[in-house]
């Protein structure tokens, strides 16, 4: 289907309206609708009161989807705090075809690896419609494909967190894996066989999910104590099934600190210029992700404040037992947690109280009275193409197909003080640094500078870090100067070719559309 299109103030090319959508605003700037003029609705909710109970145990899903009243055409979520070990929307979509129920709209808070059973679902008509932040593996090879009858909704996590609370993200039906419940369902990431660590983003959606429905391998006597993420007071039922998932498969080894030598080079020179900005001072609040180099990037980070005797305010984000291991040794006073990245972090949070759990509203929504990401300090960020005028993709690869997540990126680079973009100057043999990156996830203006092995491009935008990084005689030249010298190594790879069909939209924290997906042809 095609659309009539406008160019946003990006030059992207973006609907205006999609049928099932309604009317579409071009993005207009990361701070347009952030000035204290723009005004927002949250939507009223109507809620049924429910009878007293004592046992909302259901004897079965089926019996649970039954009670919740879900039929074709409604809206269901889920959380991914359990990543790549989560059994629970294979589970909950298995049941719902047997149901024979249809034309659904998916709208977890991502996707992982362990979705490829989304996949299934669309061809099958179960699923018709799909909001999310990440899309991995068959999923997004299905959407490129267009195999979905509208475009695909790619949040960060902070804009999901926006929809729902202002209605364009009605969710009807909330299925939560938790790891631990009571018949009440009070529920929490921190104990049990298959312990997650925080549930921020599972909170949110109990708060605003018409029906929800915990889903648990481990009932517990009532009450639940003494760590509860999710109160009684927000769940409708309990079901018990064999396993929600392995809890083995949240890490994947992704929060082992790098040895590849490029990668502890690109961590070097991204410290070097955390250093040389002032940022890492007394009482100051830092993020970074868990892959192995953000992770080097940490270490750098806890070597110097040690030598120089700096106590942090806070971490704050998906937090490792690396953040944790900061925490306890007190370079920070406390953490906000909303997406554990490893197994190590659930006895934090569940014995240290300083190691706070936070929904998700909390970390990122732009529209609420004081998010996080905008006291933060410092991020260090991944991606997987940025440009020459600083944009930054982390959904498309360089074949076109979706394989990543918007996350929080765009959300931590438009609060944080220092924006850092760390990534490798080729994969494959393939640039990382492109004229016009495919998608647009995290405009230019809210990154500060891009790190790789080769050297440094800060944003023109940002006189003060390039006088401070010269100064502090670190490899920093122009963006185009060092593309031009990746290519020598490379060439430039040809374009991918797409059709006018748009598959997908980037829908901007602040609910305006930042760019298009098209199907590849």
């Amino acid at each position: 289907m095609n659309f009539d299109c406008v160019k946003n103030s990006l030059g992207r090319l973006v609907p205006r309206e999609v049928p099932g959508l309604g009317d579409l605003a071009p993005f207009a700037g990361a701070y347009a609708r952030l000035d204290g003029s723009y005004v927002w609705t949250p939507a009223p909710r109507t809620r049924k009161v429910p009878a007293p109970s004592t046992n909302k145990v259901a004897s079965s899903l089926r019996q649970a989807i039954e009670r919740s009243g879900l039929a074709n055409g409604m809206t269901i979520s889920f959380h991914h705090h359990l990543r790549n070990g989560d059994a629970v929307v294979d589970i909950v979509l298995s049941e719902l075809e047997k149901m024979g129920i249809r034309d659904l709209t998916l709208a977890p808070s991502s996707l992982g690896d362990s979705h490829d059973c989304v996949a299934d679902a669309i061809r099958k008509g179960v699923v018709s419609r799909l909001n999310t932040s990440g899309v991995r593996g068959e999923v997004g090879k299905a959407i490129t494909n267009g195999l979905l009858e509208t475009p695909a909704i790619i949040r960060s996590h902070g804009g999901r967190a926006r929809a729902i609370e202002e209605g364009s993200l009605h969710i009807d039906v909330a299925f939560l894996a938790a790891p631990a419940c009571d018949r009440l369902g009070n529920m929490t990431g921190s104990a049990g066989k298959t312990a997650c660590g925080s549930m921020g983003y599972a909170i949110h959606d109990a708060k605003y999910a018409d029906h929800v429905i915990a889903v648990t391998d481990n009932l517990v006597a009532y009450p639940l104590s003494p760590h509860i993420s999710v109160p009684q007071y927000l769940v409708d039922q309990v079901v018990v099934v064999d396993s929600i998932g392995d809890p083995s498969q949240i890490a994947t080894g992704a929060t082992r600190i790098t040895r590849d030598p490029v990668q502890l080079r690109i961590a070097e020179l991204a410290f070097e210029l955390i250093r040389s900005s002032g940022y890492i001072k007394e009482n100051c609040s830092f993020q970074t992700g868990g892959g192995g180099p953000s992770l080097a990037v940490a270490r750098f980070v806890r070597d110097y404040m040690k030598s120089e005797n700096i106590i942090g305010g806070y971490c704050i984000g998906g937090i490792t037992g690396y953040m944790a291991d900061m925490l306890k040794e007190g370079l920070f006073r406390s953490l906000f947690d909303v997406q554990s990245f490893d197994a190590a972090v659930t006895s934090s949070i569940a014995g240290n109280p300083y190691h706070m759990e936070a929904d998700v509203s909390w970390y990122a929504n732009p529209f609420n009275k004081g998010c996080l990401v905008n006291d933060l300090d410092v991020v260090v960020l991944a991606a997987l193409d940025v440009d020459v005028d600083f944009n930054v993709d982390v959904l498309t690869g360089h074949d076109g197909v979706l394989r990543g997540a918007s996350g929080g990126h765009s959300d931590t680079a438009a609060g944080a003080k220092l924006s850092v973009i760390t990534i490798p100057s080729m994969r494959n043999g393939v640039p990382s640094i492109r004229e016009r990156v495919q998608t647009v996830v995290t405009p230019g203006e809210t990154v500060d500078v891009i790190v790789t092995e080769k050297g440094i491009a800060i944003n023109p935008l940002r006189e003060d870090l390039l006088a401070k990084a010269k100064d502090a005689g670190l490899p920093v030249g122009d963006i185009r100067r060092l593309k031009s010298e990746i290519e020598r190594t490379t060439g430039i790879p040809d374009d991918v070719e797409f059709t006018d069909q748009i598959v997908g939209l980037v829908e901007y924290r602040d609910g305006t559309i930042i760019d298009s997906i098209r199907k590849v042809k």
